[in-house]
């Protein structure tokens, strides 16, 4: 049930962003750079890739994916200091919220965001404003998944299943390699049970009833108090 804080957000309302999946290989396979926002932004306190809305002046008309390729590169100068071109990056995926604003009564805007996937600029060190974003951490998704496991770390649901995503890959090529070959799946979230809260997608036999119960294929994220766990038929 909606919180009072809650309410309708039409698609119409939808706020257009990039995120960057910057990776950079270690001896445990990819490792991706994570910030933390500060506790008064959007997305406060969490553990996010760099990104932001995509600014009006790179509005590109009835081209939102190079919109966003344009906003993806700025954004990860200016939260990171680390000099990328939208040229370096592939798209990955796109991710569009609940329709609701918030299943937790926190957030009160919905973006509508394309994820991007590039290698970070070697021998350049990562610099933080201190402001917005507070801190930076080098992770391989094994570990931000096990440290959100933990409560040391908070994720959003498409940072995680983004991770579960790159920890199926062995090095940054290869990464690369199959974001420049794969179509960009859209994720467009769905709630579908609350106890424990289960998010889905549109392959999952719940979805379009609203029903974690539904017996059939699977692509759903559930968090249980005691872990998260992805589930997706192939």
């Amino acid at each position: 049930m909606a919180g009072v804080t809650d309410r309708i957000v039409p698609d119409e309302e939808l706020i257009p962003a990039a995120t960057v999946l910057l990776l950079r290989d270690s001896s445990d396979g990819p490792e991706a750079l994570m910030l933390r926002r500060n506790s008064k932004v959007a997305f406060g306190g969490m553990w996010v890739f760099p990104g932001g809305k995509v600014d009006d002046d790179e509005l590109i008309p009835n081209n939102p994916q190079e919109s966003a390729r344009i906003a993806a590169a700025r954004e990860v100068q200016e939260e990171t200091s680390l000099e990328i071109t939208g040229a370096d990056l592939e798209t990955w995926s796109y991710w569009i919220p609940p329709l609701l604003s918030s299943m937790q009564g926190r957030h009160l805007k919905r973006f509508s965001t394309w994820f991007f996937v590039g290698r970070a600029p070697d021998g350049v060190d990562v610099a933080v404003d201190g402001g917005e974003i507070h801190e930076h951490r080098w992770m391989s998704p094994a570990t931000a998944m096990a440290e959100r496991d933990n409560k040391n770390i908070e994720l959003v649901p498409p940072t995680w299943v983004t991770l579960w995503q790159v920890a199926q890959h062995g090095s940054v090529d290869e990464a690369m390699a199959w974001a420049a070959a794969t179509e960009p799946e859209e994720f467009r979230t769905k709630a579908i049970s609350q106890d424990p809260l289960t998010v889905a997608w549109a392959q999952d036999a719940g979805y379009e009833a609203g029903d974690a119960s539904k017996v059939g294929p699977r692509h759903r994220l559930t968090m249980h108090p005691t872990g998260w766990s992805y589930e997706r038929s192939q």
